[in-house]
């Protein structure tokens, strides 16, 4: 399978433009305030070497904009925006592909529960709370959905019934892991990976948001399916204090995406802290 270079990290290029991401809402605040700053991120990604961009849904969803004094007509038209954005800075590129993101309920939450798993809701009430954006973004028909960031088995098990109810999607899954073997919330990911092992719909099954040592191994474990890799930068989150502590340097960050590359992983890119540079250089380095 020919390697897909994925695009970085969209909020740490959004601040590096300028915009004030400090609203619980992330990302998606730029689909109401600046949409056009959003279609340049895509264009910067596209330009540096990417063949995929990730739509900025990833925040965006209904009960995150309802408390933004948002109905459910304008949420929904702000979700679809994310794609039309995606896909146009794809036409003027000339090229790729666009996945629409399905960020995790911890996501919503705004309390870094992405990052553990530990959720207020069971299977049944992460299905209802997905299910209103997945069929928004699925309406939009991008070319598939990036379901990422997933730290918990009850939310995978959620994401596979929602693939059941849409037959004609496309999507790749992409969990958050904690080490080189275990989901942020504990579980194997090959016991999460399994849920989608043989589904036709189910483009490649990895890891995301997760730090870049632990990649190697965790794609080791993965070879039921085409393998997805979007690490963070390699520096840490500081939930406490709200901000990224460590450094990275993009061009090691490309020389790893080779490696990841010759491990198995198909599908490679950047998740938090990855900018166009990161991207820049795993496209050098992957061909």
């Amino acid at each position: 399978m020919k390697t897909l270079v994925l695009d970085g990290g969209l909020a740490t290029h959004l601040e590096a433009l300028g915009a004030d991401l400090s609203d619980e809402l992330w990302s998606a605040r730029l689909l109401l305030e600046n949409p056009g700053l959003i279609r340049r991120v895509h264009a910067d990604y596209f330009a540096a070497g990417a063949d995929v961009a990730t739509t900025a849904s990833y925040q965006a969803s209904l009960p995150g904009f309802a408390r933004h004094g948002l109905d459910a007509a304008e949420a929904t038209r702000l979700i679809t925006l994310s794609v039309e954005l995606a896909e146009q800075a794809r036409d003027a590129a000339g090229g790729g592909l666009v996945a629409a993101s399905v960020g995790p309920y911890g996501a919503y939450l705004a309390n870094g529960a992405e990052y553990t798993g530990d959720y207020d809701l069971d299977e049944d009430g992460l299905l209802a709370w997905h299910r209103p954006r997945w069929e928004t973004l699925v309406a939009a028909e991008p070319d598939m959905l990036a379901v990422e960031t997933i730290p918990s088995y009850p939310e995978a098990r959620a994401i596979a019934r929602l693939l059941q109810e849409t037959p004609q999607v496309k999507a790749w899954i992409s969990f958050s892991c904690r080490d080189e073997a275990h989901l942020n919330d504990g579980t194997p990911i090959t016991e999460a990976a399994a849920l989608f092992s043989g589904d036709p719909r189910v483009v490649a099954v990895g890891v995301n948001c997760t730090a870049p040592t632990h990649v190697a191994g965790l794609i080791s474990r993965l070879t039921e399916l085409p393998v997805v890799v979007y690490p963070n930068s390699g520096e840490i989150w500081d939930a406490e204090n709200r901000r990224w502590v460590g450094l990275s340097d993009p061009v090691e960050y490309g020389q790893a995406a080779k490696e990841w590359r010759e491990l198995g992983a198909s599908l490679i890119g950047g998740c938090c802290r990855t900018t166009p540079e990161h991207i820049r250089h795993v496209r050098a380095s992957v061909g």
